[in-house]
Formats: structure tokens, C-alpha cells, sequence
């Protein structure tokens, strides 16, 4: 081995240990999991309601459905991490709290934002792409806080979004497209956090 290569082999090692000392310890796993399975539940009852949503009353049902379903994600999620932040979270860990919140908090005033006014204009088509891509940029702004496998399912966000916006309301809105993301995504950031915990505890 040439001194190049110990010396690369050397950064590495710092990258990583300074990874690990940065990473947020508050996120739960099992949250994660669980607001994944919230998804997949909404995408059965809106495959049973309202399949392909036509019309204003049925695009209201389908928003009402994953406003509910993202509002119970948001509280389980955040629900945890306050509980950690109370009980078990140091100074250190507080102060990642906080820039963990303070990295996610403009992906989710603009995803609220841009929500509300397609709402009221009854553009609902552009809701899938709007979510994913805001959860997307929000994920690559607190990456340095979360498992590094999580980041191709970051990309994997943003790409969608990007593509739902230009996709055709009978697709975009069909009830398999949030599950995708929102259920299966979800439930592997969910395993692939557990799985960090469980490797460095």
C-alpha cells in the first residue's frame, strides 16, 4: 500500500467517525415504519373510495385522505422525537435537534404553502409531485444527520416529484402513486435507520 493510498484510507476513517459524531440519534425507526404503513393503509382506502379521483368531490376526498394520512405521519414522527429530546437527548443532542429542525423546517412551510394554494385553486394533480419533491429537498438538507443510505431514496424523492409535476392527472393521482414513496420509501428509511442504531449505538 503507497502512502497515497493509507493516506486516502485515512480520510475516509475521519469522514466517517466525524459522520457518526454528527448523526441525529432522535429519529425513530419505528416512526418512520409506522408512517409508512399509515400510507400504504391510505393508499388501500383511497384505491377502494376514489381509485382514480375524477371530478372536484373526489379530488376533495383524496386530498381530505392524505392530508389525514400526512398529519398522522407528522405526529408520530415528531411525537418521537420530542419524547427522546425530553428524556434521554444531551446537550449535544439537543443542539442536533435543532439543526435538524431548522434544516427540514423550510421544505415543510413551503410543501404547507404550495399545498394550500393548489388546494384552493382545485389544482389537485400537482399535490403528488409538490409532496414528493418537498420531502426529497428536505431529506437532502438533513443528510448529514441521518443514515448515508437514505440518500438514494432521497434522490429517488426529488426525481419523482420533479416527474409527477409533468405527469398526467389520471397517473399522478392514481392511488398507488403515494404508497410508492410515501409507504415503501418510508418503511425503508424507517429499516435502514433501525439497522443504523443497531450497528452504532
Amino acid at each position: 500500500m503507497t502512502d497515497i493510498e493509507r493516506a486516502m484510507l485515512d480520510i475516509a476513517e475521519v469522514r466517517d467517525r466525524l459522520a457518526m459524531t454528527q448523526r441525529f440519534r432522535g429519529i425513530s425507526g419505528v416512526a418512520a415504519i409506522a408512517s409508512g404503513c399509515f400510507a400504504i393503509a391510505a393508499g388501500v382506502l383511497q384505491a377502494l373510495l376514489v381509485a382514480v379521483p375524477q371530478g372536484a368531490y373526489e379530488q376533495r376526498v383524496y386530498a381530505s385522505i392524505w392530508l389525514v394520512c400526512g398529519t398522522a405521519a407528522m405526529i408520530v414522527n415528531y411525537g418521537s422525537i420530542a419524547h427522546w429530546f425530553v428524556s434521554d437527548a444531551s446537550v449535544r443532542d439537543r443542539w442536533q435537534t435543532r439543526t435538524v429542525g431548522l434544516a427540514i423546517l423550510p421544505a415543510i412551510a413551503l410543501g404547507a404553502a404550495i399545498t394550500l394554494a393548489l388546494l384552493t385553486r382545485g389544482a389537485f394533480s400537482y399535490l403528488p409531485g409538490v409532496w414528493y419533491g418537498c420531502y426529497g429537498v428536505g431529506l437532502f438538507a438533513s443528510r448529514m444527520m441521518l443514515p448515508r443510505d437514505v440518500l438514494p431514496i432521497a434522490a429517488f424523492f426529488l426525481v419523482a416529484g420533479i416527474a409527477l409535476l409533468f405527469t398526467p392527472a389520471a397517473i399522478a393521482l392514481a392511488w398507488w402513486v403515494l404508497p410508492i414513496g410515501f409507504g415503501v420509501g418510508q418503511i425503508a428509511i424507517g429499516v435502514l435507520v433501525a439497522r443504523d442504531r443497531r450497528e452504532h449505538p
